[in-house]
């Protein structure tokens, strides 16, 4: 699922934030030029222009749109700007004190200090942090993991203008010429990894958050690709001077670099949405931990007199788009679980090996009177999971993580589970849980919570799934 850009007053809030704090140090810096080394919030008149420059400086940022296209800006615009923005302030600023008739009580210096230092800090501070907007997703810390698609004549200029302008930190993965095949070679410093044929199948078996497609104008547009990386979770961006009709049910038009693309989803998340799921994770996992710890206190001696060994077991899961994580467990089967697993397999109740589920597993702890069993059947071998949420890897709701060897059997409309962060519960567990059978099902029913995703869909996923755990209906 696509986290929509933020626009209007929320889309340069970081810089809205570092020109108050700006403004706030030249104030004080200005106070102690001209009266010493004093805390300026002794004085009344000076404590309410604290207040006064705040409001005086979110009035000129909206009102005058001081951070309109602020990553697109040059040094001499960025000046420019600054010293108009700065020039605004102090004017209003001087307009307050003599309206208010305290212009004679306040210091003409201090002002004029802190217009001065207000330029300069704030200036510092704008080219400062664009410079680390645009080195952030370097070296692979980029947030977000982006293939280009485009043609032999135009690949360095595409890899060069998102590179370049790189503020949505973006990981290049690599590139795939639609009309060569020139797998394996170097351009720039980003591999080309796949061609026309094999690029689905890469990017269903690769960490791909994202797709960009820039062709030339004569190149037809490839519709059943772009239609497939959609089905598969993947959004796709593209340009929209090449526009057509692209199969994504949402569809937002944006920036990237300096294209102006159509980006499509079968999903997208607002920012207050998003913000509201990832702080609803955060509070779950702080909660959750805590009751870990305290779940530890029990469960540990019974599961280690049971079966001496690790307390915690842990597993690499596929997570979103393709990402490798550990996921943590409390250990309910015995050492040698995974050897036997290969044993097992023509006891698997779901068809082709997508997921492992059969009855009466003997690697549990104990067997069906057992603490492996008991921790299973209440589900508390998930707790530990509330980490991984804690940590970003998973969210409270989801879709379950496959394991290495499940994912790599995925068919290419499998991968849309993928497309959001796996979950401890979710749509097919409290529709059935381990009662599901089918993959194809469970697929659905995945997809249908990516399509139809709501804040409010999470909360009554999570309190039917107390529902069915204290209802003991079948392990998560």
């Amino acid at each position: 699922m696509y986290r929509k850009a933020d626009k209007g007053w929320m889309k340069h809030l970081d810089f809205t934030l570092i020109d108050a704090m700006c403004l706030q140090l030249a104030y004080i810096a200005a106070y102690f030029v001209r009266h010493g080394v004093h805390w300026p919030y002794g004085s009344q008149l000076y404590r309410n222009m604290v207040l006064v420059f705040l409001l005086i400086q979110i009035f000129v940022t909206f009102f005058g749109e001081s951070f309109k296209n602020v990553l697109k800006r040059g040094y001499l615009k960025e000046f420019t700007s600054t010293i108009k923005h700065v020039g605004l302030v102090v004017l209003i600023a001087a307009f307050y004190l003599f309206a208010t008739q305290q212009g004679e009580e306040y210091s003409r210096i201090t002002l004029i200090m802190t217009g001065i230092l207000y330029a300069v800090i704030t200036y510092a501070c704008r080219i400062f942090w664009k410079k680390y907007l645009l080195t952030r997703g370097e070296g692979g810390r980029g947030k977000r993991s982006l293939l280009i698609l485009t043609s032999m004549d135009m690949v360095e200029e595409a890899v060069e203008n998102i590179r370049s302008n790189n503020y949505e930190c973006f990981r290049i993965v690599g590139v795939t010429l639609l009309d060569a095949d020139w797998t394996g070679r170097n351009i720039n410093g980003i591999d080309i990894v796949a061609d026309k044929d094999t690029v689905a199948e890469y990017v269903c078996r690769e960490w791909v958050d994202e797709v960009f497609i820039n062709l030339p104008k004569k190149m037809p547009l490839p519709q059943e690709l772009m239609d497939s990386f959609i089905d598969m979770g993947v959004t796709v961006h593209l340009k929209l001077i090449e526009m057509g009709r692209l199969k994504g049910q949402m569809q937002h038009v944006e920036r990237m670099g300096t294209y102006t693309v159509l980006t499509s989803s079968i999903n997208m998340a607002s920012w207050r949405q998003a913000f509201f799921k990832r702080a609803m994770d955060i509070a779950g996992g702080i909660v959750g931990c805590i009751l870990t710890g305290l779940l530890f206190l029990i469960v540990a001696p019974c599961i280690y007199i049971q079966s001496p060994g690790p307390i915690f077991f842990s597993q690499v899961r596929i997570g979103r788009n393709g990402r490798r994580f550990k996921l943590y467990k409390f250990r309910s089967m015995y050492m040698d679980a995974e050897e036997r697993k290969k044993e097992l397999m023509n006891q698997n109740r779901v068809e082709g090996g997508m997921m492992f589920k059969i009855e009466n597993d003997p690697r549990i702890i104990g067997g069906a009177n057992g603490i492996g069993n008991f921790i299973r059947k209440y589900s508390i071998d998930e707790f530990p999971q509330f980490w991984n949420v804690l940590k970003g890897d998973m969210s409270l709701v989801g879709t379950r993580p496959p394991t290495v060897d499940e994912w790599e059997k995925y068919d290419l409309h499998h991968r849309a589970r993928l497309s959001i962060k796996p979950g401890i519960t979710g749509m097919w567990q409290v529709s059935g849980r381990s009662e599901i059978t089918d993959f194809e099902e469970v697929v659905k029913l995945d997809r249908e919570y990516i399509t139809e995703w709501k804040p409010a869909l999470d909360m009554r996923i999570l309190m039917k799934t107390v529902q069915v755990v204290l209802g003991k209906g079948g392990a998560m």
